[in-house]
């Protein structure tokens, strides 16, 4: 095996596979990147068994051929040579020779016939959808998974499709992001639990850009296809949260808000709020809603604080508590200039959403208040 490659060209391919790569495992090979050669095109392979990625990209192929090499290595000797062409080839005693200008490294490599092939999957169900609209969903839904392993059906993001619309959906027990799009095409209603894990990846590698990626879904595994890149995830097993029972039909205060004031009320907050995390759950934010005026406040052990900030009030006045991380997850993914804030009692769900775009429901259980 030899070829030519720019650099910025590798580095990005290796960049996109590079999450796929085992951490924790007892095969040597899932911890290397697989490489190989087809006429002018380099394909880079990673597979922990539960995640794989495939990336493709343009080179200047002389010798074809295949290997696997330890991604971390390979991947940092790559990122830390100059930005020139780097020749890559397997020598006579099976080593990975990299040269570029004055720098020559050899790496040890493991046999491409152990490296265990990427699942093939037989698509029940697919959308296509552009990126930069599947980057948003995901985005604005991803920081609620859960980071629980007890309940790895929240570990994932429900994605499903009703009636030409795809609806990402993200719960850990305390919160629930919900985000809406439609879809050009006609098809069969579906619904697949994805890990949040190869969300991640997912989000990492797509563009911001009008570029169609295709999801298509089997029985047990997810299949995201861009153009130069796919990646194959296994599905989470499990039944997901009715979620649609959950949000609340009414409210009985209501606020709405420019986002980045009361954004950058929290952001000051939770200075004290979060000064200790364990403590973040005895010691949370108190709301007190007054008519055309809404008061943040925060006391513990650190100190306290207190923020005033004007808002347009309907309803009844409240006072409730929350965990003020949570409100600021939402806050961040928001882009709209204002947000209704909905509110039932001091016990029940408190409704974030802004006020243009009618497709995007953020809900977070209030915390019970210390007297």
């Amino acid at each position: 095996m030899k070829f030519i490659c720019e650099k910025d060209k590798i580095l990005k391919g290796i960049n996109s596979v590079i999450n796929g790569v085992a951490s924790k495992t007892t095969m040597p090979v899932l911890e290397g990147i697989l490489i190989q050669t087809n006429d002018n095109e380099l394909k880079l392979t990673t597979y922990d068994l539960e995640i794989g990625i495939e990336y493709i990209l343009e080179a200047n192929v002389e010798e074809q051929g295949n290997t696997v090499v330890n991604a971390i290595m390979f991947s940092e000797i790559i990122r830390k040579l100059p930005n020139k062409n780097i020749k890559i080839a397997i020598n006579e005693n099976n080593l990975l020779e990299i040269e570029c200008e004055g720098s020559l490294y050899k790496l040890a490599t493991m046999n491409p016939d152990e490296f265990p092939e990427l699942p093939r999957i037989n698509i029940d169900n697919s959308i296509e959808i552009e990126q930069t609209v599947l980057k948003n969903m995901i985005r604005k839904t991803i920081f609620a998974v859960s980071q629980e392993e007890n309940r790895p059906i929240f570990t994932g993001c429900l994605f499903e499709v009703i009636n030409g619309k795809l609806n990402v959906v993200a719960v850990d027990g305390y919160r629930l992001a919900i985000k809406s799009s439609i879809i050009n095409e006609k098809g069969n209603d579906f619904s697949s639990v994805i890990p949040g894990k190869t969300l991640n990846e997912v989000n990492k590698i797509i563009s911001d850009s009008f570029e169609p990626i295709k999801i298509g879904i089997s029985k047990n595994q997810a299949l995201f296809e861009m153009e130069n890149c796919k990646i194959v995830t296994r599905l989470l097993d499990g039944e997901f949260l009715k979620y649609s029972n959950t949000i609340p039909a009414s409210w009985e205060t209501r606020i709405r808000v420019n986002k980045n004031n009361i954004q950058e009320c929290f952001e000051r907050i939770i200075l004290i709020s979060a000064s200790s995390i364990e403590k973040e759950k005895k010691y949370p934010v108190k709301i007190d809603i007054e008519i055309g005026k809404v008061t943040i406040s925060c006391a513990n052990q650190t100190g306290d604080a207190k923020e005033e900030i004007y808002v347009e009030t309907e309803g009844k006045e409240l006072e409730i508590g929350f965990n003020p991380r949570f409100f600021l997850d939402a806050l961040k993914a928001i882009d709209d200039e204002e947000v209704y804030i909905e509110f039932g009692t001091n016990r029940s769900p408190c409704i974030i959403k802004p006020v243009e775009d009618g497709d995007y429901i953020y809900m977070i259980l209030p915390i019970k208040m210390k007297d």
